[in-house]
């Protein structure tokens, strides 16, 4: 009886042993890729906002520029050319 209550004590504590890990090159492959990925999209993100404020900024100086060669040439009164 107590041979049998020892096989039921070691299948129940069985379920708290630790499970063999995976591979663990598998593992730091997973990690290294998974992080590349957020590492890839942080950085398109990243040149989408530069592209957005680039093309704000160069339209805000088409306008500016315009605007200037509209203005009267002062200037150009004084010297003359």
């Amino acid at each position: 009886m107590l041979a049998h209550l020892c096989g039921i004590a070691m299948f129940y504590h069985f379920r708290w042993l630790p499970l063999p890990y995976p591979n663990v090159s598998e593992a730091i492959a997973t990690y290294h890729v998974t992080r590349c990925f957020y590492r890839e999209v942080a950085q398109r993100q990243e040149f989408e906002q530069y592209c957005q404020w680039y093309y704000e900024t160069a339209a805000k100086h088409q306008q500016e520029l315009e605007k200037m060669q509209r203005d009267i040439n002062i200037l150009g009164w004084f010297i003359r050319r």
